[in-house]
């Protein structure tokens, strides 16, 4: 494997643990499937199942757990060089039962905190952050210290080249208010060239959940390329030349976690081909569609073969 790195993300790792039975709640017996998640652990594994050298910055704890993690990484054909050790926090939790299957209930295990909260920006080669063609960070991370401020100094290391790519991702838990998280990440979208979310993200970051005004507001932070996902009614693609609209993806939902970090991982594979941002958000939701369709997040991160058939299959019932 080269040593140079196509993507680098940024934040949340954890060891996941799926319940087998949908629509059970918490009260009945249950059984788990094991893997490994987290938005910046998934993305950088779907942008690896997609062909491309991808690494996580991030921390487990000094557990067994910890070792899974690298090793699941490694499976996947994850770079682990950035993937640290604390000394004494345990590698974090997240339990979710399929109640129901599209809005999974989740217990996150953090104690206090996770390992991943605590990066520092001196424990990635500079060249590492200023020369990696996609740089991808989560705004959940803006909410405590010290990964806040490594995050910043790895923006001021960027001097916002294409393509750093901002993950909305608000995370109620993390914060204590919604004005709290708008507070820290708003300033952040003058440092991205690429921002994602949700209605709700957008909310939190911008002020208004309406997907056209949100967008406008993105854009005129000088960011090239603004993503507000929409749910059924698609997904707003806007540039400083045009918004388009890209129609969603029907599947049967299995598990609705892990869809938007496989969109993440197609994003990716899109900027780093030069795609028109039409085509890449069609690619994305296709590969969001097929996770939405499977019970884990990273192993259930879709192949270049699985997308290319999925949209033609598309292609052909339309």
């Amino acid at each position: 494997m080269s040593n140079r790195l196509d993507v680098l993300t940024v934040g949340r790792v954890c060891v996941d643990l799926y319940a087998n039975e949908a629509g059970a709640s918490w009260m009945d017996p249950q059984t788990f499937t094991k893997s490994i998640g987290g938005t910046a652990t998934n993305v950088a594994v779907a942008a690896a199942r997609l062909g491309h050298h991808s690494a996580v910055y991030t921390k487990v704890g000094d557990d067994p757990f910890g070792a899974y993690v690298r090793e699941k990484l490694t499976g996947f054909g994850v770079d682990t060089r950035y993937v640290g050790t604390h000394p004494t926090l345990p590698t974090p939790l997240a339990f979710a039962a399929m109640d129901p299957p599209e809005d999974p209930k989740i217990i996150m295990c953090r104690y206090p905190q996770g390992p991943d909260m605590f990066l520092a920006a001196d424990e990635v080669a500079e060249a590492d952050v200023t020369d990696v063609p996609v740089f991808w960070i989560t705004g959940a991370w803006f909410s405590a210290e010290p990964c806040a401020t490594a995050y910043r100094d790895f923006l001021r290391l960027r001097q916002r080249r294409s393509h750093t790519v901002l993950d909305l991702d608000y995370r109620a838990n993390f914060w204590s208010s919604e004005q709290a998280a708008h507070d820290a990440v708003n300033p952040i979208l003058d440092l991205v060239t690429v921002a994602v979310g949700n209605r709700e993200e957008c909310r939190v970051a911008v002020g208004t959940d309406d997907p056209h005004e949100a967008a406008r507001r993105l854009l005129d932070r000088g960011l090239e390329l603004a993503i507000v996902k929409m749910g059924g009614e698609g997904v707003l693609v806007a540039t400083q030349e045009r918004i388009d609209t890209v129609h969603p993806k029907r599947v049967e939902v299995v598990c609705g976690l892990g869809a938007g970090d496989a969109f993440g991982g197609a994003l990716v594979h899109g900027l780093l081909n030069g795609w028109d941002p039409v085509r890449t958000v069609e690619y994305a939701n296709a590969a969001g569609a097929i996770v939405a369709g499977r019970l884990l997040c990273a192993d259930a991160m879709p192949t270049v073969a699985e997308i290319d058939e999925m949209l033609e299959t598309q292609r052909e019932a339309d």
